[in-house]
């Protein structure tokens, strides 16, 4: 029985990453840069790829942040360091983009130890 906990906590961050893409296609393919609704889209990224991150039934406490930027040919340079367990816990991040915006998204996964 712990053998089979240990494999389920295991990070998999294909599986992660194509969970968001999905949800950021879902949310933004089909419209336009617009400041106004960027909080909004956000939000919703970020919600729906935290429900179903968790919907996997995995023993993980998720983070997920999301960047939304305007394409106008400006550069956006970030980075991110963790001290935690690398055979558990682990990260991914999906850059997405459409002909007027880009989409950053970063996961952030924690094992629960139980």
């Amino acid at each position: 029985m712990e053998d089979q906990t240990k494999g389920e906590a295991t990070f998999n961050g294909d599986e992660a990453s194509s969970i968001v893409k999905e949800c950021v296609d879902v949310i933004l393919s089909e419209v336009d840069y617009d400041e106004g609704k960027v909080n909004q889209w956000m939000s919703s990224v970020v919600e729906q790829s935290l429900t179903h991150l968790v919907k996997m039934g995995k023993a993980y406490k998720y983070i997920v942040t999301c960047t939304v930027m305007q394409k106008r040919g400006a550069g956006l340079h970030s980075a991110n360091s963790s001290f935690w367990d690398n055979t558990t816990d682990g990260s991914c991040t999906v850059r997405w983009e459409n002909r007027t915006m880009y989409c950053i998204v970063n996961v952030f996964a924690v094992a629960i130890n139980l």
